[in-house]
């Protein structure tokens, strides 16, 4: 049974998860200042947090981080916990190894389509010394445009 034939069973899919997430949300009852909530909870907190964010727009008893907390190990908890689902930022900028080599492929493609261009561009000043001077550099700009994107067309279809 494919999941592409039943597109109405996502949404019902998701409601019960949320419930299930929104069940151990802060503001719970179970945490009171002599049982407050620790490290774990933290870390669970910080990673439903978005999903605690929106539930609280609709729900007041329903709070995104829990005031009876342990203190810092609650915060560093509730942190690492943000950190692992929102990444932090500092992972933006990392490549996998398939994103390198495929960088690596694409610029020693450029580089060697820049050095044919500027041999073909050397080569035509040369020879522009043999073009009858009366010709209509229009005439020339369409012929260069027509070979140009004759020749791209045979390239991509190559790939």
């Amino acid at each position: 049974m494919n999941s592409h034939n039943f597109p109405p069973l996502k949404p019902l899919l998701l409601i019960p998860l949320l419930l299930i997430l929104s069940s151990c949300t802060a503001g719970n009852v179970q945490f009171t200042p002599e049982q407050p909530a620790g490290f774990w909870y933290g870390l669970w907190h910080g990673i439903i947090s978005l999903i605690s964010l929106i539930i609280h727009i609709f729900n007041d008893n329903i709070l995104v981080y829990e005031i009876d907390n342990t203190g810092g190990w609650y915060d560093f908890g509730f942190l690492l916990g943000v950190i692992c689902i929102w990444g932090g930022g500092s992972h933006m900028s990392c490549k996998s190894s398939t994103d390198k080599k495929r960088d690596k492929e694409w610029e020693e493609i450029g580089d060697k389509v820049e050095k044919k261009v500027m041999f073909k561009l050397k080569k035509w000043a040369d020879d522009e010394e043999n073009i009858d001077s009366s010709e209509d550099w229009d005439e020339v700009c369409d012929k260069a445009e027509k070979k140009l994107k004759r020749k791209i067309r045979e390239w991509a279809e190559k790939e």
